[in-house]
């Protein structure tokens, strides 16, 4: 099984990125917390950074923003370089990083107004109109006078997307935007990211929740500590799994001998009958070997392994996969 597409980038970022690091490398004393980072994160894509809490996700995502120095290796937003860029390229760019955080006793808007008005990049004179639209853009508008401290988990996510998307932004980072939010909270934050890239928003979206990457990105990146074991677009890197077939028979000694001269791999019995690893063999080759072997098949499934199972089969890791 192929486990992992390389990332390395050969030439130099181009318009079609968004993202691009080369060997990006953070160490805390002898601990790699992110080690030869290689990204291409392409424009217009919802790219979903996944790894356990550890695995060294924020860290990298804090050396994109111009937060934290790496040790070594370079890495670029839409174009520019970082830290070097930083003041032409962040104005472009929204972020949410560890959780929003608003004065409570202020009201979504005034939060929003007072972010606004400490942007020097923002024109006063259009604050009111960025801010209804950001606000009306998360679905807050009818809210927006309502205390900070009032809000749910999932209003105050949304709120704080909003505060990323006051200005026009081509980039959006966003650091475990669902984390803590009950199943209707997270349906929220989903939507939103659904619509922001259908405008053309590039969404950079760091996750340990694996149900939520499935449903709403178009690319993966998967860390694990602090590397970078698989990479592409979704159906690259969940085509790097191999298939399993799986026989219900009342003869599973007979089916595994058959499955086992057919060549497919890694034949095991299990409860009610066997199952192997295709290999490229068609389904009704298959059944129709075990039936002129005079085996009775009851049932004949062949799945692709899901996300979780190919995170644990390329890091051997658990992961968390509720949502």
């Amino acid at each position: 099984m192929t486990q992992a597409l390389e990332a390395r980038a050969t030439s130099a970022p181009g318009s079609d990125l968004a993202i691009v690091t080369r060997g990006l490398t953070k160490r805390f004393g002898a601990r790699a917390a992110v080690d030869d980072l290689d990204l291409v994160v392409p424009r217009g894509s919802v790219y979903g950074f996944l790894g356990p809490n550890g695995s060294g996700k924020t860290t990298t995502i804090r050396m994109l923003l111009g937060l934290v120095r790496p040790s070594a290796g370079t890495s670029s937003l839409l174009g520019q370089p970082i830290p070097q860029g930083a003041q032409e390229v962040l104005p472009r760019v929204g972020s949410l990083v560890e959780g929003p955080a608003f004065h409570p006793y202020l009201s979504g808007r005034a939060n929003l107004q007072r972010l606004d008005a400490a942007d020097l990049t923002a024109d006063p004179r259009t604050s009111r109109q960025r801010i209804d639209a950001a606000l009306d853009r998360v679905g807050l508008l009818a809210t927006a006078g309502k205390r900070y401290r009032a809000y749910s988990l999932g209003m105050r996510q949304r709120l704080a997307i909003a505060a990323a998307l006051l200005m026009p932004r081509e980039l959006l980072v966003l650091d475990e935007p669902t984390n803590g939010l009950d199943p209707q909270g997270t349906r929220e934050v989903r939507h939103l990211v659904a619509s922001l890239a259908s405008d053309g928003t590039t969404v950079f979206v760091s996750s340990h929740l694996l149900s939520e990457v499935e449903q709403m990105c178009t690319h993966l990146g998967v860390m694990s500590d602090g590397r970078l074991v698989a990479q592409g677009s979704s159906s690259e890197v969940r085509g790097g799994a191999a298939p399993s077939a799986r026989v219900l028979t009342g003869q599973p000694e007979a089916a595994a001998r058959i499955l086992t001269e057919l060549g497919l791999g890694e034949v095991q019995t299990v409860p009610g009958g066997v199952r192997g690893t295709p290999d490229g063999l068609a389904p009704e080759a298959i059944v129709a070997a075990l039936v002129e072997g005079g085996v009775g098949v009851k049932e004949f499934t062949v799945t692709r392994p899901s996300l979780e199972d190919l995170f644990v089969s390329l890091t051997g890791e658990g992961f968390d996969v509720s949502g």
